[in-house]
């Protein structure tokens, strides 16, 4: 069984955090440790739990969600997510957030499905995280999806036509090769057509997955090589 994603969540209105905690738990992949009211309770909390993740407001009595973001990141030698959920849409704010490593910056007022649409991501990179823990080296398609998310997967989607499996397929074999591959060697082996190989490569070369080179031989057309980007 999946552990749940532990939460913190952070906001100065008492009514506003708790809210906050009921689109929280409403997720069956998460569930709220603790909830804090000032920057100063915001770290102690995040010593003391070492949560997955925390919905940081910007706006704190003591000093603001921006300082413990920075504090979180210089003085804690793990990682920890950060979704920001405040009023603050300055230029200024959203710059630090996201210097600072957030992926996820919601201005209030937002709706229970924007935060769950959050939360689906945060779970999503949670478990691709864990699929790869063990791999030592990563092809640039899979680093794309962990640090971009779905703005990356989004990319790769096949079009009407292609099955996502078999792109899924095809991306694997073509990031494991220990060299490029031409549509014919990939289409062997994975055992399907070349004809179909190649219409898989070229929806990646034109999504920015992967790289396409032409292989001029003795005679004839060059032979087209492709590896992931």
């Amino acid at each position: 069984m999946t552990l749940p994603i532990r939460v913190l969540v952070v906001d100065d209105d008492f009514a506003v955090a708790q809210l906050h905690r009921q689109f929280v738990d409403a997720h069956d992949k998460f569930e709220v440790v603790a909830e804090a009211h000032t920057g100063a309770a915001a770290l102690d909390a995040i010593d003391r739990l070492d949560p997955d993740l925390v919905l940081l407001d910007v706006y704190l009595p003591d000093f603001s969600g921006l300082e413990v973001l920075n504090r979180l990141r210089v003085e804690r030698t793990s990682y920890t997510e950060v979704i920001a959920v405040t009023a603050a849409r300055d230029l200024t704010s959203v710059r630090q957030a996201r210097a600072n490593g957030v992926r996820h910056y919601l201005v209030k007022p937002f709706t229970a499905l924007a935060l769950r649409e959050r939360l689906d991501e945060v779970a999503r990179s949670h478990d691709a995280l864990g699929s790869v823990g063990r791999i030592e080296s990563l092809s640039q398609n899979a680093v794309d999806d962990l640090i971009l998310g779905s703005h990356h997967q989004s990319r790769t989607m096949p079009p009407k036509g292609l099955s996502a499996a078999t792109l899924q397929l095809v991306t694997t074999t073509l990031g494991n090769a220990s060299t490029d591959l031409s549509a014919s060697e990939l289409a062997a082996a994975i055992g399907m057509s070349r004809v179909g190989a190649r219409r898989y490569l070229e929806h990646l070369v034109r999504a920015g997955s992967a790289l396409v080179e032409p292989r001029y031989g003795t005679a004839g057309r060059p032979e087209h090589r492709y590896r992931v980007r």
